[in-house]
Order: C-alpha cells, then structure tokens, then sequence
C-alpha cells in the first residue's frame, strides 16, 4: 500500500472519530484492510494517536492557515490537513514526504480539488512555523492540548496539579502487565524475559506489575500464551489489592468486562467461594470468558445490567462488591486520545447520574461487615469524591473505609492517582463499609 493511501485510510479513521463519535480503536479496526502491512497499519495508527492527541493544537494553526472553514462534506480534507500537520510537527517522516503523500492522498478519497489546497496550508506551515508554534503556546487550549470545558475542570479540581496532569495526558502510556501469582513469581518472570532480551523492571505501587521498557506485541513475549502475564495499568492493578480478599468469601465484581480486574482477584486469592462477574454487555463479556479461559481461572459469569439486581441476583449477600463504575474515562486520555474529541461536560453529568444509581442498587447486596470499593478511571471530583461524599451522606449503614496511603492523593474519602503519577494511569479509589 503506497503512503497516500495510508494516509487516506488514517483520514477515514479520523472521520469516523470526529463526525460519527466512533471510538478510536473501534474506527481502526473497521477501517484498515485486513490485508494491510503490518507497517502501514502500524503509521495508520500513529497518525490517527497523534492527530488526535494534537488536536487542539492542530486545529489553532488551521484557524490562521485557512481563510475559511471547509465544508461539513470534506472533513476527509479536514482530517488531511490535521495529519500532515501531524506529521511536519511530531514524526521523523521527511517534510517533502508528508507533504505530498497527504495531498496525493486526496485522491484516494476522491477529492482530486484539494490536492492544491493541501500543498499550499502544509507549505506556508512550514515557512510559518515558528511564528505559529509561538502564538499556539500563548493560547492556553492550544498549549495544553486539551478543551477549553475540561482545561477548566481540572484547574478547579486540582489547581495545584492541573498543569502536569494535563502534560502526562498528552504524554505516550507505558506498557505494564500484571504477573500471574498463581502460576510464576514476578521476579521469575523479569529473568524470563531478561533472557529472551526483553527490557523491563517491576513497578513502583503494584505487587505484581512488571513494565517494560520499550512497546512490545504482548502475545509474542514469553509466557503470554502459557498465562503467565496479561496487560493492566498499575493503577487498574490496585483494585484488588484494596478488596482485602479472604479465603471463603462471595466476591461481585459489577461492570467486570473485560475482565482484566476479575481475573486479578481470582489471581490473588484463588480460594474464594464465588466470583460472581457481571456486564451488561455481550461482546465485552466474551472477552472475560476468554481472559479467565487463558490464564486457567473460573468465575460465574451474568450478562445482564448489573443495576437490575431482579434480572441476575440469587438473592445471596457479598462479602466484597467491586464496582468499576462506568466513568468518564478522563484519567486514561494518554492511552485514549480520542476522549479529548468524544467526551461532552453534559457527559460526565449523565454518567454521575448512574453512579449514583449503581451505588444505590448494590449497596443492599453487600453483607453487614463487608466492603464495597468504589473505583473510577477519572479524574473528575464530580465522579469521584463529592459522589462518595454524597452516598455516605445519604447512608447511615455506609462508613469510610481507609485505603493505603503510599500512593496517589488524598480526595475527599478516597485517594486520587493523576495520570503520570509512578507512571500509571489516572484512577479514584473509594472504601465503604457497611455497619
């Protein structure tokens, strides 16, 4: 496949982000050919991360570049211009090359007349660069590479810390994966792959995160297919060293898709009597049955609105509830770049609404003694410690319970890790006990 055509496809990509609210790596899969290079596929996928994460810069400079704004039927010329800029700005790729391979690529789309338009915006770019690289850097939505609605929650939200959060969200992930305890230790695993020359070190907070140095195809390392390891965040990682498993105990893991955090519990206390994991929806939760079949682990699976107790509920209390509640996903930017593009404030409102509803739902069906951990991937007090603050507010049966103090922030009742923090991903962590 020839550059343009690459590029073509990335704008494709692109589209379905910013017109259809596709998400990002949903828009990847649907649209590269199955036949495509694993090299083309892999600058596809670079330049849509990168267009994406750089979108508010991207779209500063073609405020000044263009004399009007294209027409809603050639955001694919849109989308052109943001790649190439992306690439002049951010790549290795020679600067004659970006410019004619996004410009050829118009032809590919069918859209023959913006070949001019493109070589003209990328060529002045390049003759006004450092004068457009300045003013970006005195806007602030531009600087910060974020938008305007969400630069100011952060500021009013972390006013002390609003600044690097926003810089490690522009930052690129590491790779961590979680050791599998049952089946080999974690500094057993760090010489496995010492000796198959793959770099990498345990984390800092987690007790079974290994990170490696350099990105690596996971299902080509040592152990993956033996299930030795499987990919989580260190922070993700948390969950259930917080739960405080015990031999014996019924453990609900609400929201479990996809699986990631149902497995780890298995992992760490393999003697439970029941893990019960439920997701409402049905491709999700094939993918928990497909984590739990290769690491050799079992779980009672429900597909069904973790909310609707009547449709799943045996009627049997738990001594541990998990509820990963669905969020805003504002603490995992960096590895989803098109959050920036897809996500509304009228969004984080609507998702607090079924917080509140989840934690209502669930809370009966937690035991006398027994604890609910309540974990968002968002950075966003709305979600996370004013939704606590009001729950025990209106609970006389719920009570705090303390977490860890050795990472993250105090926030409210619960501890906040901001994106970048020991390398991992922006989580909020809450302990409710009940009396």
């Amino acid at each position: 496949m020839s550059g343009a055509a690459s590029r073509a496809v990335a704008a494709q990509v692109l589209l379905a982000v910013l017109r259809d609210n596709v998400h990002l790596n949903t828009a990847l899969k649907q649209l590269r050919p199955a036949n495509m290079a694993a090299r083309d596929a892999a600058l596809v996928q670079e330049l849509c991360y990168g267009a994406l994460r750089y979108r508010p810069r991207l779209e500063f400079w073609l405020t000044h570049l263009l004399k009007q704004p294209l027409k809603a039927a050639d955001l694919d010329v849109h989308a052109l211009l943001m790649l190439g800029l992306y690439q002049l700005v951010a790549m290795r790729v020679p600067a004659h090359a970006a410019v004619k391979e996004t410009a050829q690529a118009c032809r590919n789309l069918g859209k023959s007349w913006a070949v001019k338009l493109i070589n003209a915006i990328l060529r002045r770019f390049q003759r006004e660069q450092t004068a457009l690289e300045a003013a970006a850097d005195q806007d602030e939505t531009a600087c910060y590479m974020h938008p305007r609605w969400f630069i100011e929650r952060v500021q009013q939200d972390w006013p002390q810390h609003w600044q690097e959060l926003l810089q490690a969200n522009n930052a690129r992930p590491p790779l961590c994966l979680r050791v599998n305890r049952r089946l080999i230790a974690r500094d057993a695993l760090l010489e496995t792959f010492a000796a198959a020359g793959v770099e990498a070190r345990a984390g800092e907070v987690s007790e079974d995160a290994v990170i490696l140095e350099k990105p690596a195809d996971v299902e080509s390392l040592p152990g993956f297919a033996a299930g030795h390891f499987s990919v989580q965040d260190e922070a993700a990682q948390l969950a259930a060293m917080c739960l405080d498993l015990k031999a014996g105990m019924r453990v609900l893991d609400a929201c479990a898709a996809p699986g990631g955090k149902t497995a780890h519990i298995l992992e760490r206390c393999p003697d439970l009597a029941e893990l019960v994991a439920v997701d409402s929806d049905p491709g999700r939760s094939q993918r928990i049955h497909v984590t739990l079949e290769r690491l050799g682990l079992q779980a009672t699976l429900r597909i069904a609105d973790v909310g609707d107790t009547d449709a799943w509920w045996d009627g049997r209390l738990f001594d541990r509830i998990l509820l990963d509640a669905p969020c805003s996903a504002t603490g995992v930017i960096r590895r989803h770049p098109d959050i920036k593009s897809r996500r509304r404030p009228r969004d984080v409102s609507k998702v607090a609404e079924l917080q509140v509803e989840l934690l209502a739902a669930l809370w009966p069906l937690l035991a006398p003694g027994g604890n609910l951990l309540y974990v968002t991937c968002s950075v966003l007090a709305e979600e996370n410690a004013r939704q606590i603050d009001r729950f025990l507010a209106a609970n006389d049966t719920a009570r705090a319970a303390a977490l860890p103090d050795s990472w993250g922030l105090p926030a409210g009742r619960g501890r906040q890790i901001l994106p970048g923090q020991s390398g991992m991903d922006g989580f909020y962590y809450a302990g409710l006990s009940k009396t």
